[in-house]
């Protein structure tokens, strides 16, 4: 299968889907009567919704130029022309959100208004790892959409989906949600999907997702199937999601994301039932960074999280979609499950630099060329490993002509486990003469020893 984010340059056959639930209007064997003196009932229709939300809906044009880095032939086209989505999410400053692909490389973006006029719009901020943009036009009587909060959505709830699918512009389709907070699949950064089976094909990127009051659920972006086709399988940002990005890049034209210093893999069944937690859910955590927020906090290898500022925790992917859709020094409470008993913790989400000035003790440069520091992390089939993790190795180093690399994890030194980088350091300093330390190395799933000269 092939996940597809979602550009259109030519004009091809498009299925139409339409699945309402007309328990309302449901076929009979016979036609229904009417008579003079009674009105007949109105035919279920979604127009009222959709008259509201469509004008909020916009086509984006986008000529660009495409990086020599990626041009296969010298002389093939540098130019090119793609179209997509977009929605306003403010009439009077005239924000639109879009998808951040959808404008990538371009050089000029055009907007046209479901009434036809056009204007030019300026990039306010885009932000990858989520894959949304934020553009503004200057212009006058523009319609925004309604923003629904997309934790409340429930698989089966009717949804349409309006955008631009090969060109044709104001096109809408309509569907269920299938899942919700589908996660790794490797498209963007940050996942949380809702996944809807109304049809969503290229060219929809950067629309809108409504629901049936014609409010913002998601902004579509990407398909799962073959090239070129739909089957059923669409994948929108919630709203959510879209709002707590959109504010960033309003604000400052990029998200400023900080870290907290944890790793969080799935509990799943067979971890739950292997650690005696069956039935439990939430997040694993696997390693806590010594000296980062997490640590400051606390928290501790084999603590389930189970929520995070009074929002249930289902999964590890959820864990770190929180964390980094947070600004810097939002406050965190987060609850956690230890050996069967409840624990609150506090945390503070850090900036990056002073995270890793935390982080990063003066004695990390004990092999030249190489930063250290402490693991300790639940792994798969070796249960808690301690020792100290290599981070980055100069390639014009003695360490690494001695085949030291990064995330490689030191267990032992001259026969000595080291549990930590204060552990190492102790062998290091106890040795009189020579300072070759003969190393132990779990590399992936295996064990290799090195020779490796330490600095006094």
């Amino acid at each position: 299968m092939q996940i597809s984010k979602l550009f259109t340059k030519n004009i091809m056959p498009i299925p139409f889907l339409l699945a309402l639930l007309l328990s309302s209007a449901a076929y009979s064997a016979e036609p229904a009567k009417t008579s003079e003196n009674t009105p007949s009932q109105p035919m279920p229709s979604l127009a009222e919704a959709l008259n509201n939300a469509m004008p909020a809906v916009v086509n984006v044009t986008v000529l660009g130029e495409v990086p020599a880095k990626y041009l296969q032939k010298p002389d093939a086209p540098k130019q090119f022309q793609e179209m997509g989505s977009g929605v306003i999410i403010n009439a009077k400053k005239g924000y639109i959100v879009t998808n951040a692909h959808v404008i990538k490389n371009g050089k000029v973006t055009t907007i046209m208004l479901k009434d036809g006029r056009r204007f030019k719009a300026k990039v306010l901020g885009t932000d990858a790892p989520s894959d949304l943009a934020i553009l503004q036009i200057n212009a006058d009587n523009l319609t925004q959409i309604k923003i629904s909060n997309s934790d409340t959505l429930r698989v089966g709830d009717f949804v349409a989906a309006i955008g631009t699918p090969f060109g044709l512009h104001q096109t809408v389709t309509s569907g269920v949600v299938s899942a919700l907070h589908r996660s790794d699949l490797g498209i963007e950064g940050y996942e949380n999907f809702i996944q809807t089976d109304a049809s969503i094909n290229p060219g929809n990127s950067g629309g809108a997702l409504v629901n049936l009051k014609g409010e913002l659920v998601g902004i579509n972006t990407a398909l799962i199937g073959p090239i070129g086709g739909n089957v059923g399988i669409g994948l929108s940002i919630p709203s959510n999601m879209v709002m707590q990005i959109a504010n960033q890049l309003i604000k400052g034209g990029t998200v400023s994301r900080g870290v907290v210093g944890v790793m969080v893999q799935n509990l799943t069944p067979e971890l739950a039932d292997a650690l005696e937690l069956s039935g439990k859910k939430g997040g694993l955590v696997t390693n806590v960074v010594p000296g980062s927020p997490a640590d400051k906090a606390g928290l501790q290898v084999q603590d389930i999280i189970e929520k995070i500022n009074n929002i249930t925790i289902e999964n590890g992917t959820q864990v770190r979609n929180i964390i980094g859709l947070l600004p810097v020094n939002t406050k965190l409470t987060i609850y956690v499950h230890r050996k069967d008993k409840p624990i609150t913790l506090q945390a503070t989400i850090a900036d990056p630099k002073a995270y890793k000035a935390a982080t990063e003790p003066a004695s990390a440069s004990l092999f030249d060329g190489v930063r250290l520091t402490t693991y300790d992390e639940l792994t798969p089939g070796f249960g808690i490993v301690k020792g100290v993790a290599v981070l980055d190795v100069d390639e014009m180093s003695d360490a690494w002509i001695s085949n030291l690399r990064p995330s490689d994890v030191i267990l032992e030194a001259n026969g000595q486990k080291v549990s930590n980088l204060d552990q190492l350091m102790e062998v290091v300093k106890k040795q009189e003469s020579s300072k070759s330390l003969l190393l132990k190395i779990g590399r992936g799933q295996g064990i290799i020893f090195i020779v490796a000269q330490a600095y006094s």
